[in-house]
């Protein structure tokens, strides 16, 4: 059972999606805008937010942005069109994944589920030249400082360096990082990539780490 805070402003939407979650053994806050749910926030620390983008007020782009300031908190969007730029934006806002309305509770459920088991159980270090991460602890620290990597980041992190060397598609690292078991959309992959690489790569914009392997996907290569 997660605890989970949903900010959606349908009425209808936000009661039938409490009652289902409920059902499927979560306890379940809601907010109906993004500031309520922000305060709901600072009020008590939930597993995960399930967020709408379209929301009167400050919109759930804004709301993604505010909670990825200072906080890993796994994040769900709900949008209206899979292939909108709500997604793109969503993403590059910070979310770990999305949901396409209107939203079987089920799929929902699944996807609840799959994020908060992004967590890789292990006893070794990884030492990747200034970054190192203590598998056992689940943490990563870049220069001795830790960094704050949200679970699909870190997850992410992880399969690149259990395979180091190796180029990953899009697919293969959505089949690892998301469990897509179907031919799901690259965008996830594309934007957590660049997420992550804004926080291990000394200049993002020339990846030294987390490279690009043109026509396939990425490829962790360990410093010399």
């Amino acid at each position: 059972m997660a605890f989970l805070l949903l900010i959606e402003d349908d009425d209808a939407i936000r009661t039938g999606l409490e009652f289902a979650l409920g059902r499927q053994g979560h306890r379940v806050v809601s907010a109906a805008t993004g500031e309520d749910g922000l305060e709901r926030l600072r009020e008590q620390r939930p597993d995960l937010v399930v967020l709408d983008v379209m929301l009167p007020g400050i919109d759930g782009f804004e709301v993604c942005r505010r909670i990825r300031r200072n906080d890993s908190l796994p994040i769900i969007l709900l949008t209206a069109r899979s292939d909108d730029i709500d997604v793109v934006v969503g993403l590059e806002s910070g979310a770990d994944d999305y949901v396409v309305k209107p939203i079987q509770p089920r799929v929902l459920d699944a996807r609840i589920r799959t994020v908060l088991r992004r967590s890789i159980p292990a006893s070794d270090m990884v030492t990747l030249g200034n970054v190192v991460i203590d598998r056992s602890a689940m943490v990563v620290t870049k220069n001795g400082r830790e960094l704050q990597l949200t679970p699909t980041e870190l997850r992410l992190l992880l399969e690149l360096s259990n395979r180091r060397g190796q180029a990953l598609s899009r697919q293969q690292l959505l089949q690892l990082v998301w469990e897509h078991d179907y031919l799901g959309d690259s965008r996830l992959v594309d934007a957590c990539v660049q997420r992550l690489r804004a926080k291990v790569e000394d200049v993002p914009s020339r990846p030294t780490l987390i490279r690009t392997v043109r026509g396939v996907g990425y490829r962790l290569d360990p410093p010399a």
